[in-house]
C-alpha cells in the first residue's frame, strides 16, 4: 500500500489529532516505515466515516462500541459517537467514556477541548470496547 493518503483522509487526521500529533505521523508517512503510517491514516479516516452519530447507538446500550481512544497522562477518553453536526459548526463534540483518574463515566466529550489540552489519538488502539467494558 504505497499510495499517498487521500485528501479526505489527511482532513479526519487533522480533525482527530493535535497539529504536533498530526505533523509527527504526516513525516512518518515519507519515512521509512511510510507504508505503516499511511495504513494507520487510512484506518482512522475508514473508522471515523463508519462511526455512528449522535444517539446512534441509544438502543445498543452498554453493548455499544468505542472505536477511537485518546489518552494524557492518568486519563483516557473513548469515543463511541460523533457529532452529527446539526448547525454545520464541525466536530464539536462526541459521546463516549471518560476515565479521569476516579473512575469511569458516559458523557459528551468535546474532541479539540481534549486536542488543545494535548491529549493524543491512540493509533495503535484497534480493538474496539464495549461501554460495559469501561465502565465498572
Amino acid at each position: 500500500m504505497n499510495t499517498l493518503p487521500t485528501p479526505e483522509a489527511l482532513a479526519t487526521l487533522r480533525t482527530l489529532t493535535t497539529p504536533e500529533q498530526c505533523t509527527v505521523i504526516l513525516a512518518a508517512a515519507r519515512g521509512e516505515e511510510a507504508e505503516h503510517f499511511r495504513a494507520v491514516i487510512a484506518r482512522l479516516h475508514a473508522v471515523w466515516q463508519a462511526m455512528p452519530k449522535t444517539r446512534e447507538t441509544d438502543a445498543q446500550g452498554r453493548a455499544a462500541l468505542a472505536p477511537l481512544h485518546y489518552f494524557i497522562g492518568g486519563c483516557d477518553w473513548w469515543i463511541v459517537e460523533k457529532d452529527a453536526d446539526p448547525d454545520h459548526a464541525g466536530q464539536v463534540q462526541a459521546f463516549g467514556v471518560a476515565d479521569l483518574g476516579m473512575g469511569a463515566e458516559l458523557g459528551y466529550i468535546s474532541i479539540p477541548e481534549l486536542l488543545d489540552c494535548g491529549a493524543e489519538l491512540d493509533l495503535y488502539y484497534t480493538t474496539p470496547k464495549t461501554i460495559a467494558e469501561l465502565l465498572p
